[in-house]
């Protein structure tokens, strides 16, 4: 999940109006052939692009370029990822966290263990782990005569997906993957925490440093200072909670920046015991992070996550790695009683074999397209679009992916500050996908006579900026609204 600078839209106008050679020309100048004039752009020099676009009815092919060749995709992996899952788990499947116990109560004692039972909701707030130890209180427990045991084992314990970056350890869309999570914020960045910082209006004195939810968890190395520079950031030692904070913030300026923790299920316990002593609830025995709730164990208390349906919007709108990843594994467990990374993209291979496509075509390592062993094409992609068209749920699906030039971030997620003021604006339904050499765009979108059309960019190897490769993608998307042959 990152999205790297925005481009403006009245270049892409510019090019595009060149391309097209004024209004004049528009009906001399078939639109494969203007899409072939920008896969020659020099911005493209030494990368490799595939690109196809299909005709969503009918499926025949109205152009191409590369379109078997098979290269990272980033974040269009959620395309599979979430339509899998919509498939395999179904629209109305929910998360749950759940408290539970193998002992019984005796007026205010609860005899016996507590269970925190993680069933992968990377939903879970600060403010829901209260709810819980609410629930508790409810029922009149003050004291548990047994441990506390935080039980995150309907995953596994891989924190990491293959190949991800070690440079990404410490960023949110790096975050590490536990049933047993929790996260700071509505946008659902699982495994972090969220830290402002603000500058005096003193220059050289200390930034101010404030962790939501808060926590000792984590340990602070402040060096940031109040002056000039704006180089002020935080990073994560690897393997450690110990945040450094460094550089420069602006007199009276704040920055907010979320950082993934190490051990998410140890957060969690962090929070939960605060959230049992604001409830006056106290534990007699000890801590136990990982242990299993017996078969036995009853629920006293549950919360659960909103329905898929409903979660795909915040996944696909900003692009979310972590509720990618939980997805994914919670596919596993569901399919092979396994919550791994590759019983999921088993589940998502036997997705594909369902719709007639072909897993062969694809690498899949990850849910969320953070790693750089991911390989798919642009057929592949396109394939997939127009299997997902033909499903119950696919209105909900196509409504969760990212909006062109809608402002509201909610609706425009990752495309809300592009193809403003044209004829793709509030027409392109498409997921964005960025990485450092890597960009890529596929989706939906009508041309003037109202076809829809399906389609797939995948931009690999590029020396470039992003800036120039997104501002081509764009084109692209213009030029098919304006689609004539």
């Amino acid at each position: 999940m990152y999205f790297g600078k925005w481009i403006s839209t009245s270049g892409m106008l510019v090019g595009l109006s060149l391309l097209l050679g004024g209004c004049a020309s528009v009906s001399q100048t078939s639109t494969p052939t203007i899409i072939d004039q920008l896969m020659a752009d020099p911005a493209l020099n030494g990368a490799t692009v595939s690109l196809m676009v299909r005709d969503a009815r009918s499926g025949s092919t109205l152009y191409q370029h590369n379109p078997r060749t098979c290269l990272i995709p980033a974040s269009n992996l959620k395309l599979l990822t979430t339509a899998a899952a919509m498939d395999v788990l179904g629209p109305q499947y929910r998360f749950s966290t759940q408290l539970l116990s193998n002992g019984t109560q005796q007026g205010e004692r609860l005899s016996g263990n507590l269970y925190l039972k993680g069933l992968g909701d990377p939903t879970t707030q600060f403010a829901d782990y209260q709810a819980l130890a609410a629930q508790l209180a409810g029922q009149g427990v003050r004291q548990i005569q047994g441990d506390l045991v935080f039980d995150d084992s309907f995953f596994d314990a891989e924190r990491l997906g293959v190949d991800w970056a070690q440079d990404d350890e410490s960023t949110y869309y790096g975050a590490q993957i536990s049933a047993l999570t929790v996260s700071p914020n509505s946008d659902f960045d699982a495994g972090t925490l969220l830290v402002t910082a603000k500058a005096p209006a003193v220059v050289g004195q200390p930034v101010s440093v404030l962790v939501s939810p808060s926590t000792d968890y984590v340990q602070l190395d402040n060096r940031a200072v109040s002056g000039p520079g704006n180089n002020f950031g935080i990073t994560r030692q690897h393997g450690t909670n110990l945040l450094q904070l460094t550089g420069a913030l602006a007199p009276g300026k704040q920055s907010r920046q979320w950082v993934s923790v190490w051990e998410p299920t140890q957060l969690v316990a962090n929070l939960f015991e605060q959230a049992l002593a604001q409830q006056g609830i106290q534990v007699l025995g000890r801590r136990v992070i990982g242990g299993a709730s017996p078969a036995a164990a009853k629920v006293v208390a549950e919360h659960q996550s909103a329905p898929l349906q409903e979660l795909i919007t915040p996944l696909l709108k900003l692009s979310n790695n972590n509720m990618s990843e939980a997805l994914l594994k919670a596919m596993g467990r569901k399919t092979s009683n396994a919550g791994t990374a590759q019983a999921g993209v088993a589940a998502v291979a036997d997705f594909m074999q369902r719709q007639g496509l072909a897993p062969t075509t694809l690498s899949q390592v990850d849910g969320s397209g953070l790693s750089r062993r991911n390989l798919v094409s642009s057929q592949g992609l396109t394939d997939l679009l127009l299997a997902t068209a033909r499903q119950p749920w696919f209105d909900a699906w196509y409504n969760a992916l990212p909006i062109a030039g809608n402002p509201d971030r909610m609706t425009g997620g990752s495309l809300r500050y592009r193809l403003s003021g044209t004829p793709a604006q509030n027409n392109l339904h498409a997921k964005t996908g960025s990485m450092a050499g890597v960009s890529s765009l596929s989706g939906y979108i009508s041309d003037a006579q109202g076809r829809r059309l399906v389609f797939s960019m995948i931009s690999n190897n590029y020396l470039s900026s992003a800036a120039p490769i997104r501002a081509l993608e764009n084109r692209v998307a213009l030029a098919l609204a304006h689609w004539h042959d």
